[in-house]
């Protein structure tokens, strides 16, 4: 009996160490689950941080890159607006000599030479219009620093004052961009 029983007490201790072996192994695998668990949370977080900063550089490379292809468009019609910039800058001169010749040639000039002078002086005139070449108006109005330059100050009566009263060399635009400034005698 006693044998029978220390039996019963060995079945039922390796099956209650069974039992007991069975749930601490679930418990492991709890714990290791767990573990997993928050392993792979933690690494999802990593990567759906790692994509906001991926997608948030990507978002600043795109813009930049639109800048700068904007900036290149901006530059290259620029360039070519004012591609012949130099070219006019040295016929301009050529339009200040027909001004004199035109001024200063005599009525009694044979009429022939007047009207061949006048038709020089109309094309070449026109053509500089064709190209985006104006003259700066400055007569009359009110001292600019940005279109004039003052070679001279006069006394003037009041009204004057601060005025441009001559016109020593026109200035001219080249499109909306100042060419040469106009030299002129401001009113003081």
């Amino acid at each position: 009996e006693d044998n029978s029983t220390v039996e019963k007490l060995n079945e039922t201790g390796s099956e209650t160490n069974g039992t007991k072996g069975v749930e601490t192994e679930s418990a492991t695998q709890a714990g290791a689950d767990s573990t997993g668990y928050d392993k792979l949370v933690a690494e999802l977080k990593a990567s759906s941080e790692k994509l906001a900063d991926m997608n948030d550089k990507y978002m600043r490379l795109s813009a930049e890159f639109d800048n700068y292809r904007k900036r290149t468009l901006r530059e290259k019609m620029d360039l070519s607006k004012y591609a012949a910039e130099e070219l006019f800058r040295k016929l301009i001169p050529i339009m200040d000599d027909f001004d004199r010749a035109i001024i200063h040639l005599p009525a009694s000039t044979d009429s022939a030479t007047r009207d061949g002078v006048e038709l020089i002086y109309n094309k070449f005139s026109d053509f500089l219009k064709q190209n985006g070449i104006k003259e700066i108006e400055a007569m009359n109005l009110v001292f600019d620093v940005d279109l004039h330059d003052a070679v001279a100050k006069i006394a003037v009566e009041d009204d004057k004052k601060g005025r441009v009263v001559d016109v020593v060399q026109k200035g001219y635009y080249l499109q909306d961009k100042v060419l040469r400034h106009s030299k002129v005698v401001v009113g003081e």
